[in-house]
């Protein structure tokens, strides 16, 4: 697959992005899930000309004007990126690539908690939110990926080259069943129930599942959604502070030439107003990036 101008993420950020590069006739392709945005299920009262309705409605409404211009939408995560001599190269959950010439960011914050006993008190204790950050200090011990999605099973596939067993526990996963057959041949057990507490004294020491079952394990990691822009930024060599947040300048130009970013992965005010005008700017400045770069 190809395309001019690849946006990650389907929250008002990357339609709005989308809609601009399209009509500029960059051929822009979309990836990622509505309801992954943070005004997917929001109630919206503060948005210029839109009033108490669902932030699900708007983006249906965005969706479908981004198509009307010619974006193509794929409900697919992104879960690896690489640096091209002609651009970039995005993995899909799917095991397909994409080839762009210029790159959007917009997949909004993430690092969802699971709000389970021990996991705030465990915190950089053996409790992490992002296995491609903190792989290295598991090697040969024994892990738990939690989560059901594209970024539990990349990064339990992942894990198998450092810990000594990994455990991906979610009650039913959802991810592509390509990721989850990829995981399962790696040697990941898979352990279909739902968590319940970390365990430890000052360190983590175990996992207990809501089926009474614990797992030994020294490090419990929480994925809950798609790769996080910060993880795919650093495939790129471009450093998120440590917030997670993707620097821009006022063009939403990153470090790295060709990739831009808008909406709240670009740091606060976490606002849809902010979030729709940055997508304006990056989706027409990745468009003529696309076309002269």
């Amino acid at each position: 697959m190809e395309a001019d101008v690849a946006i990650i993420g389907m929250g008002p950020a990357g339609l709005q992005a989308a809609i601009h590069s399209s009509r500029r006739k960059a051929r822009t392709v979309v990836l990622g899930r509505p309801e992954d945005s943070a005004i997917y299920p929001a109630d919206l009262e503060n948005y210029l000309g839109f009033r108490d309705g669902p932030g699900s409605e708007l983006l249906a409404l965005g969706a479908e004007q981004a198509r009307s211009f010619g974006a193509e939408l794929l409900e697919e995560d992104v879960i690896g990126a690489e640096k091209a001599d002609d651009g970039f190269v995005l993995k899909l959950e799917s095991g397909k690539e994409l080839r762009c010439r210029s790159l959007i960011f917009a997949t909004g914050i993430s690092r969802k908690k699971l709000n389970i006993p021990g996991e705030k008190e465990f915190f950089g204790k053996g409790v992490s939110y992002c296995a491609n950050c903190d792989c290295n200090f598991y090697k040969q011990r024994p892990v738990a990926i939690i989560g059901d999605g594209s970024e539990a099973a990349s990064s339990a596939e992942l894990m198998t080259h450092y810990a000594s067993k990994v455990y991906w526990v979610t009650p039913e996963p959802k991810a592509n069943q390509n990721m989850v057959d990829r995981a399962l041949a790696a040697g990941v057990e898979l352990i279909q129930a739902a968590s319940s507490a970390v365990l430890g004294e000052e360190k983590v020491e175990g996992l207990r599942l809501e089926d009474g079952q614990e797992l030994e394990v020294n490090g419990v990691f929480i994925e809950l959604g798609s790769r996080s822009s910060a993880d795919l930024a650093m495939d790129l060599g471009i450093l998120p502070d440590p917030e997670g947040s993707l620097k821009v300048d006022a063009e939403c130009r990153t470090s790295l030439e060709g990739v831009f970013a808008c909406g709240d992965v670009t740091g606060k005010p976490w606002q849809l107003a902010r979030a729709v005008g940055q997508g304006a700017v990056a989706g027409l400045n990745a468009a003529a990036h696309s076309r002269d770069g």
